[in-house]
């Protein structure tokens, strides 16, 4: 990939629409677009111009004269260059830019004839087709950006949920960088310290003592700890997760699915057994995009598309990464519940006491204090003693208790979004990777300091501890990740 072309791409999704964005970058960028273009005002760094986009003029071979020219004097009609289009161009110049090459944009009506037609003309003139996150990755190699800002670029594009894009426009502002930049220069004092033990022992520069070393080592470990356990948070916020909706016949399932959906998606009647199919739809709770699955009432089946049906509805609870187990709040609870509840012990999962809305007041008191599952108590909203299993009463019917099940949901996914947001976290496995790679070189670093390693090869974990933070933003890194991470860009980024 040669840095020093001109390459130019669509930069707006495919198909037709009221605009479409060709962008030109490189250092021919305004050669090779200004003979396809009649501009109100001559190009301004930072201004968008009007103007047309019209078929270039070719001169007459060997005279450089353009057809223009040569009826001037002459009775012949002038001939004019025709119009394809009228277009917005902005120009970008260097080093003020997305890749800090010139760049020139030019807004077209979406159709893809006219936008292919640009591309072709500019390859004509010298430009070569981008490939896939070219310009991005022009932006990181001229550092423009780090690597984390880079594949914040695209999480901001692929973002199904506000939150998500806020999320990406964090890390696109160096979040993960900024909170790295402390810790790597707490490692880079420690390596200093002891470099310079080692290289000017003889003039008395003191070394530091195994306790000064533990002390350093156990700085810079904290925070990448904190930072290692966001991950479970920040995968969930990055990738979403999928939440199954399981229990009997007819205690509210569809009814509690259609309340979170916040539409009449599944089907709802009162005789049980209604749902024979799986029915999903994707909601965003608390910004996280969460794949809802309700499914068929798990009971003894009375025909063979009823037993399907429970069978699809076990293999959704098997692979959902959070369960509801709905609960019908005005009966006891029974031997299938009980089944239903030790399936999903020890994972994430909701007790939801549906029809909370048909309890008289003695039954409301009651639930309260109901034996759930093992015969631990299950008291709305808290978590059992010893187990991830959280209840809550809901009414389908009535709305009651739908924003308290939401609030538990994001509970179960790792908690207040707001602070982890602030602090920024991991929501990337190459990162978590290398997070996780790094504090196994400081354990590594610490059980040397132990057995009195000499500081020469204790360096070379503390190295292999600094190298993985470099892969992070960039600092150091091979053309295989690069290809790897922005080959996942769309043309035209």
């Amino acid at each position: 990939m040669d840095l020093d072309d001109t390459i130019v791409a669509v930069a707006t999704p495919p198909g037709r629409g009221g605009i479409g964005v060709v962008r030109l970058s490189g250092p021919d960028a305004r050669r090779i677009a200004e003979p396809m273009l009649r501009l109100k005002h001559p190009l301004e760094p930072g201004r968008a111009v009007f103007g047309e986009l019209v078929e270039p003029i070719r001169e007459y071979e060997g005279t450089g004269v353009s057809p223009v020219q040569a009826h001037v004097g002459t009775d012949a009609p002038v001939r004019r260059a025709s119009r394809i289009d009228e277009v917005v161009v902005t120009f970008f110049q260097k080093p003020h830019s997305y890749t800090t090459d010139d760049i020139l944009e030019i807004s077209a009506h979406g159709s893809p004839v006219v936008l292919r037609h640009i591309v072709e003309l500019c390859l004509a003139r010298g430009a070569r087709l981008a490939e896939p996150g070219e310009f991005t990755m022009r932006a990181f190699l001229n550092g423009r950006i780090d690597l984390t800002q880079a594949e914040a670029v695209r999480d901001l594009i692929d973002s199904q949920t506000l939150f998500q894009a806020k999320v990406a426009a964090q890390q696109l502002e160096g979040a993960l960088s900024n909170r790295l930049k402390p810790v790597k220069h707490r490692l880079v004092d420690l390596i200093a310290l002891l470099e310079a033990g080692i290289d000017f022992a003889e003039d008395d520069v003191s070394v530091a003592s195994d306790a000064t070393i533990l002390e350093h080592i156990a700085e810079v470990r904290r925070p990448l700890e904190q930072l290692a356990a966001s991950f479970t948070y920040g995968k969930v916020v990055h990738e979403g997760l999928t939440l199954a909706i399981v229990g009997r016949p007819n205690v509210g399932k569809s009814s509690l699915f259609n309340c979170l959906v916040e539409r009449e998606r599944a089907i709802v009647t009162a005789q049980p057994g209604t749902t024979r199919d799986l029915v999903s739809e994707t909601v965003a709770i608390g910004g996280i995009p969460v794949q809802l699955v309700d499914t068929a009432g798990i009971r003894r089946a009375l025909d063979e598309a009823e037993s399907i049906g429970v069978r699809k509805s076990m293999e959704a609870l098997a692979d959902a990464d959070l369960v509801l187990v709905v609960l019908d709040a005005t009966q006891p609870i029974s031997d299938e519940d009980q089944e239903l509840l030790s399936l999903v012990e020890g994972r994430p999962a909701v007790a939801v006491a549906n029809k909370s809305d048909l309890l008289t007041h003695a039954e409301d008191g009651m639930f309260g204090d109901s034996s759930c599952g093992d015969g631990r108590f299950v008291r709305p909203g808290q978590p059992e003693p010893g187990s991830r299993l959280r209840s809550i009463r809901t009414s389908a019917l009535t709305g009651d208790g739908i924003p308290e099940l939401r609030a538990t949901i994001l509970q179960c996914l790792g908690g207040d979004s707001t602070t982890q947001m602030e602090a920024g976290f991991l929501t990337n496995l190459r990162h978590h990777k290398l997070v996780t790679d790094s504090l196994a070189a400081l354990d590594a670093a610490q059980n040397a300091v132990a057995a009195r390693v000499p500081h020469e090869m204790l360096l070379l974990d503390l190295y292999n501890a600094l190298r993985p933070l470099d892969e992070i933003t960039g600092a150091t890194t091979t053309d295989d990740i690069l290809n790897l991470i922005f080959g996942t860009f769309c043309i035209g980024k």
